[in-house]
């Protein structure tokens, strides 16, 4: 009997270490450092930079012009990766919704409404991950900080 205590005991303290030391490795996860500061977008084989996209303030309504923005499977978005000297406390993740078309037929998007991000700073200075509280979806989305918008297509 009271071999099959011990026996019991040991086998719960190998489950807990096994456990913990699982959460701990998930959580140290290591953040591949890119080369140049800018945006960009980790997938399940690399480093993807996006390219910027001008915001522009015209009569108060806020909005970018579609230029041909990168697409991304969903399958292969894990998340956002930005390195550099950016201000992370105005830096929304936003639908971009369709607003009209230019003097010139360019297609403007106006920003949704701010979807919830999870921001992390890692050890390496101005190293940040980003993740969106939920799960990613499909659709046209940007990473908006002051006046630069980095905008793509998850299919």
């Amino acid at each position: 009997m009271v071999r099959i205590k011990i026996f019991l005991a040991f086998l719960l303290l190998v489950s807990f270490i096994s456990i913990t030391g699982y959460e701990v490795y998930a959580k140290d996860e290591k953040v591949q450092r890119p080369k140049e500061y800018g945006v960009y977008i980790k997938t399940k084989s690399s480093l993807v930079r996006l390219i910027p996209n001008i915001v522009f303030d015209e009569g108060g309504l806020i909005f970018v012009e579609s230029n041909n923005p990168q697409t991304f499977a969903l399958k292969d978005i894990q998340y956002f990766i930005i390195y550099g000297q950016y201000d992370m406390d105005v830096l929304t993740f936003n639908p971009m919704l369709f607003y009209q078309a230019s003097a010139l037929g360019k297609p403007r998007f106006v920003f949704g409404k701010d979807i919830e991000i999870i921001v992390k700073k890692q050890k390496t200075e101005n190293l940040y991950t980003v993740r969106p509280k939920g799960l990613f979806s499909r659709g046209y989305f940007s990473l908006w900080i002051n006046d630069t918008a980095w905008d793509f297509v998850i299919e």
